[in-house]
């Protein structure tokens, strides 16, 4: 069993949080809406701190799962950050989904300090999360990844080493360029059905049992049948991902036309009103027609 810290707890964080202390370690959260914290500290019997640095203090790996590049150096560094409170020798872990060059920069910083760091996206969205079954790509140091891998355990169904620092962010880049072709072929597959009359249920149970079968169409065919989408990773986060593996494939001269273009879908969405809904509402967009 470890001291552990963790910061930021949103849909993600809150429960993956609530796993290390269910497995017995020693937590400490830090949330920049202090009533968060608190909640969680009274529903798992951990304790709650003002700071990252704060937090930071004696842990022995600091975990991190906040919003975007800017978020993650908040936590991480300055006066009150991560970093300052954090003992030489101890492990940053970043759960975040971030740039692979703020990845860089502050595995630099950590390295300086004398500090571990492992680039550790995840996927599976809040119900992996909630369920502890996340995939989790990670990137750093193989010796960092061996102190990290046992406690990630917590709330993965997989953790995998991809290779250096960034390559944890790189492995989440592609699959969320997976991600985005899978659900607008799901979208244009289940609106086609409708317009054609068939029944979208009975469809999807014979066609998920085939080459068609994904994710997406077992856990999302039915709440966008049903044209829910107050659920799952919001429109405005998809964006922000999307938005960093076009930046990386332009500096990888590497051409991504169909995850440009569902991009541009995604903000036709966001321009309907629907930032926060789920990424499976891409079939919205298609029933205006």
């Amino acid at each position: 069993m470890a001291r552990v810290t963790f910061l930021g707890l949103g849909v993600m964080g809150y429960p993956m949080a609530g796993h290390l202390a269910r497995a017995g370690h020693e937590v400490t959260v830090y949330n920049r809406t202090t009533s968060k914290a608190e909640k969680w500290a009274a529903e798992h019997g951990g304790r709650h701190a003002a700071t990252p640095r704060e937090a930071a203090q004696d842990a022995e790996i600091v975990f991190a799962c906040v919003g975007n590049d800017d978020d993650l150096r908040g936590v991480c560094l300055g006066e009150d950050g991560a970093f300052a409170g954090m003992a030489s020798g101890a492990l940053f872990v970043d759960h975040t989904t971030v740039s692979a060059a703020v990845t860089r920069e502050l595995a630099a910083e950590a390295d300086a300090k004398g500090l571990g760091f492992v680039d550790a996206p995840v996927s599976g969205g809040q119900a992996g999360a909630e369920n502890g079954q996340l995939s989790v790509m990670c990137g750093g140091a193989q010796e960092h990844f061996d102190r990290a891998e046992p406690v990630i355990d917590a709330y993965a169904k997989i953790c995998r080493r991809l290779g250096e620092s960034g390559a944890g962010q790189l492995a989440k880049m592609a699959n969320q360029i997976a991600i985005a072709g899978l659900v607008q072929g799901l979208s244009e597959s289940l609106a086609f059905a409708e317009k054609a009359g068939l029944d979208g249920r009975a469809l999807v149970e014979v066609i998920s049992q085939g080459a068609a079968g994904s994710w997406q169409m077992v856990n999302r065919h039915g709440t966008m049948l049903d044209d829910h989408f107050e659920h799952g990773f919001a429109v405005d986060w998809m964006r922000k991902d999307l938005g960093i593996c076009l930046d990386a494939a332009d500096e990888l001269s590497v051409s991504l036309p169909v995850t440009a273009l569902v991009d541009q879908f995604y903000k036709e969405v966001q321009q309907m009103g629907g930032g926060r809904w789920d990424t499976s509402s891409l079939i919205k967009r298609l029933r205006r027609n």
